[in-house]
């Protein structure tokens, strides 16, 4: 390659063009040794100084940032997008994905920020060109590419209940991770779980994709509560990061408890501490004992299929002991398959006198889920999600407290001692 020497009339011209090409930022240099003039016929009249002062009046005042900063690759999908302005007002943003797919967004009143109206994908490129005009009119220009964080970089928890629900007093608040959290600390302080009644709520983390929130004693009826998620940019293990920012509110309804007792083989009924009704039941078989213990309508069906397969009662063969397809008003207690469900196969005499079931407690049912005027149906209708069931005299061991919605089987200061802050 041809080598070439630079005189410092050459190097200081390529600096001025340099200084005018960097959207209103200047480079001035102080040269030593007796203040060499430009080449060419101007004479003073193109000396350096004079040179850097005009292009300082042709540069913009505006400063123009953009964020992300260029290069990113593990941007935030909500809030780290955005475009402000300095010493001016944005004219023009354009921001695409880098297949050129345009990315709506909108500008301030005042014309000093831009931000996406909706948030970004994951795993994706963006391009982001900004254009501002300072009070002379002078136009600066900033560009910057980034990435958004990807899946494997990220983390997001899948909660209950929905927003906007109204739900029962047992109804926690429950976020399963997608990834396991070893940050436990830093996770759970992103989150807030708190009640227009006043009570106290904690988290309890189960393991290391579970945390629950709830009150020392079930929600008051009523009453409202409200879960924010601010995990945005939390990092929750060595490289994976949180992306929510969301606020969920629910609403509690009445006061329902029912009682199961499987000696007396009763259900008792009760709302804001006031009997409703009285239901015979059968509980577990003596061979397949019913859990004790508290437990939180999880979902409702008003018809499912119950195979024994699926929760370990199998025959020889291999095949469930059971496989009922239309079992009617089922109600989910535990995530092991514990139901309070309609029977509509067994004989009427049994609710009320013997425990026949493989662990569910049954009601008296038809065949169709289409007859309201039976135990079953009654129990359906007047249930919802959050709904307590407490079960006892089944001889049987406590429902383990993450088997379900079932946290209500700890005592407060176990609770609490599940807690990472």
């Amino acid at each position: 390659m041809e080598k070439r020497v630079m005189t410092d009339s050459k190097r200081r011209k390529g600096l001025m063009a340099a200084s005018a090409l960097l959207g209103g930022v200047l480079v001035l240099t102080a040269c030593s040794g007796g203040g060499d003039k430009a080449s060419g016929s101007g004479g003073g009249d193109t000396s350096q100084a004079k040179a850097d002062e005009a292009a300082a009046k042709k540069s913009s005042e505006a400063q123009i940032t953009i964020t992300p900063k260029d290069g990113s690759n593990d941007a935030s999908i909500n809030n780290s997008a955005a475009v402000t302005v300095s010493k001016g007002t944005l004219t023009s943003v354009t921001m695409t994905t880098a297949d050129g797919k345009a990315v709506t967004g909108a500008l301030s009143a005042d014309k000093k920020t831009w931000k996406p109206s909706a948030q970004l994908e994951r795993s994706t490129g963006y391009k982001v060109a900004a254009e501002a005009k300072d009070a002379e009119g002078r136009v600066a220009h900033e560009n910057a590419s980034f990435t958004t964080v990807s899946p494997a970089n990220s983390f997001i928890g899948n909660f209950t209940p929905e927003d906007g629900s109204t739900v029962g007093v047992g109804m926690p608040v429950s976020i399963n991770f997608d990834k396991a959290i070893t940050n436990k600390a830093a996770v759970q302080k992103g989150i807030t779980v708190t009640s227009s009644s006043g009570q106290e709520v904690v988290g309890h983390w189960f393991n290391a994709n579970r945390i629950d929130f709830r009150p020392e004693t079930y929600w008051k009826e009523n009453s409202t509560v409200t879960l924010k998620l601010a995990l945005d940019g939390v990092q929750g293990a060595s490289g994976v990061y949180g992306v929510q920012q969301k606020t969920v509110t629910f609403h509690i309804g009445r006061n329902q408890v029912s009682y199961v007792d499987a000696q007396t083989k009763q259900m008792k009924v009760t709302q804001d501490g006031k009997t409703v009704k009285t239901i015979p039941i059968s509980a577990g078989s003596p061979e397949n004992k019913t859990y004790q213990g508290i437990m939180v309508m999880s979902e409702k069906f008003k018809e499912t299929r119950m195979n024994g397969a699926t929760v370990g009662f199998t025959d020889d063969d291999g095949k469930g002991e059971y496989d009922i397809k239309d079992v009617p008003h089922a109600i989910r207690l535990t995530s092991s398959g514990t139901f309070l469900h309609g029977n509509y196969w067994g004989a009427k005499s049994v609710f009320g006198s013997v425990n026949t079931s493989h662990g569910c407690v049954g009601l008296s049912d038809t065949k169709g889920a289409n007859d309201p005027n039976t135990p079953a149906a009654w129990m359906y209708s007047h249930s919802i999600l959050g709904d307590v069931v407490v079960v006892k005299n089944t001889g049987d061991k406590t429902v383990a407290p993450d088997n379900g919605l079932n946290g209500w089987n700890l005592d407060w200061a176990q609770w609490k001692a599940g807690s990472a802050v």
